[in-house]
């Protein structure tokens, strides 16, 4: 029998990644600085996005003998998410520098965390059978687990339980979700004998029912990853509790994860009717729960739930909606990264996201950054000046009315409708008139609202965000460009 054969330049992009994780922890420990640490992951997330671009064309490598299925797999998809994740991770550092050097945790530990977990997305993007994509998701969220309830607290600064509490929510659900994919994945090869996506099938025969059972299964667990209803509870408090740059990571590099793997198993097995289901529910209840929310951080969670169901839409053409769904799914990442980015400016390096009242005002103290916000809401909303959420959700209707699934084209937009109110009312809200101060403030958010002075935007923070919005903007005006990537 012939040896496996292993092309070391397809893997560039996974030893750049990981090996940025190495170096990170060797200028931790040989250094100790955090500039070294900090430039060290910057570099090497620059790597891990010229590694991706150069291998974009490249053959699939790990590739069986017999049969040439490969489980590592270079495609348009898997370069352009191999750069999404490092530029997530470089963006997010950028977002966490302010509070790093108050020593809010400590800085190797967090970048190496967040490298491993940009190790794991690579991973994702590029596997090309089920062992190696459940890996790499497990090596994608483990870290976050820990940089979730990663933090130091100040002398004299209260000890919260917040964070903790959120970090072990999400390793239980986690861990949950994870058991039922590789129950689904162990149900379907015990009935096909198939593990690599260009083999898998639904099942024939006497083994069908056991098979179509494990691909439920796994549908269900992987939904966990984009925060899918039933699997969705999970998200607000993790959100919540966790640090604001880790939950911009959790809500974007996370959930992009989790649609990449689902895109790679709903194109191969025949899951319509499910994913359809998962769309409708989690669109619906994302949005009925968002308009209640009072919480900045919880209505931007309740609002990516929403956004998942309109990615899991087109997955449920299978794969003549993949190219629809990633797309969508790229804009959103852009667009949630900017509004927790505007969201981590405009507070104090050590404090949550607040109550939705205390962002009165915001934008005439900081219309740059008010402007930024609004983008961002316009986008996920769908509507202008946020052209790229407007041709995302375009592209989902129009791939679902195309493949004759113009009933979830209705639900999509009707929900999209639905969403307008709670978007409307947090964009509204940074333009009105902060209360006077010399009027009596029941409510301390409020209070904060008048009183809360301009704070100065880092320059990491000031260049994340120039960066995500100049690609807003330019996606929004030359969409065809994603599209051309992907194919």
């Amino acid at each position: 029998m012939r040896a496996q054969s292993v092309d070391h330049v397809s893997l560039l992009p996974l030893y750049a990644a990981a090996g940025t994780a190495v170096l990170v922890l060797l200028a931790d420990l040989l250094l100790s600085r955090r500039t070294a640490v900090f430039g060290t992951l910057f570099v090497g997330g620059a790597a891990t996005v010229v590694a991706a671009i150069v291998t974009g064309s490249r053959a699939g490598t790990f590739c069986d003998p017999t049969g040439g299925a490969c489980s590592w797999v270079p495609s348009p998809v898997a370069a352009t998410a191999a750069v999404v994740f490092a530029a997530l991770t470089v963006g997010v550092l950028a977002l966490s520098i302010p509070s790093l050097r108050l020593g809010t945790a400590p800085a190797g530990e967090f970048c190496f965390l967040l490298a491993a977990s940009m190790t794991g997305g690579v991973v994702v993007g590029y596997s090309g059978d089920l062992i190696t994509l459940i890996v790499g998701l497990e090596t994608l969220t483990l870290p976050l687990y820990l940089l979730v309830g990663l933090r130091r607290f100040a002398p004299g600064e209260p000890v919260t339980t917040s964070a903790a509490s959120a970090s072990v929510t999400f390793f239980l659900i986690s861990v949950l979700s994870t058991t039922i994919a590789l129950l689904g994945a162990a149900l379907n090869y015990a009935a096909t004998g198939a593990l690599h996506f260009d083999r898998l099938i639904n099942g024939a025969g006497p083994a069908e029912p056991v098979a179509q059972a494990g691909v439920a299964l796994l549908v269900i667990g992987l939904a966990f990853k984009v925060a899918a209803v039933p699997l969705h509870a999970w998200a607000p408090p993790t959100y919540e509790g966790a640090p604001l740059p880790v939950a911009a990571y959790l809500s974007t590099a996370s959930k992009l994860g989790g649609v990449l793997a689902l895109a790679a198993v709903v194109t191969r097995l025949d899951a319509a009717t499910l994913t359809a289901l998962l769309a409708l529910l989690t669109m619906t209840v994302g949005n009925l729960v968002a308009l209640r929310q009072t919480r900045m951080v919880r209505l931007l969670a309740w609002s990516s739930i929403a956004q998942a169901g309109y990615i899991l839409a087109p997955l449920a053409l299978g794969a003549d909606g993949v190219e629809a769904a990633i797309a969508y799914a790229v804009f959103f990442v852009i667009l949630e990264f900017i509004a927790f980015g505007v969201v981590v400016a405009l507070r104090p390096p050590r404090a949550d996201g607040g109550d939705i009242t205390a962002y009165r005002g915001a934008a005439r103290r900081s219309p740059w950054l008010g402007a930024a916000l609004v983008l961002a809401l316009a986008g996920l909303a769908g509507l202008p000046p946020g052209l790229a959420g407007l041709f995302a959700k375009v592209t989902v209707v129009d791939a679902l009315i195309d493949g004759g699934q113009t009933w979830l084209a209705v639900i999509v937009a009707l929900n999209a409708v639905i969403a307008l109110a709670y978007y409307v009312r947090v964009a509204a809200l940074l333009y009105s008139a902060p209360p006077r101060v010399g009027l009596a403030v029941a409510d301390p958010e409020l209070l904060e609202a008048a009183t809360h002075p301009r704070l100065p935007v880092t320059r990491p923070v000031a260049a994340a965000l120039i960066t995500a919005a100049a690609a807003a903007v330019a996606l929004g005006f030359a969409p065809q460009f994603l599209f051309d990537a992907l194919s």
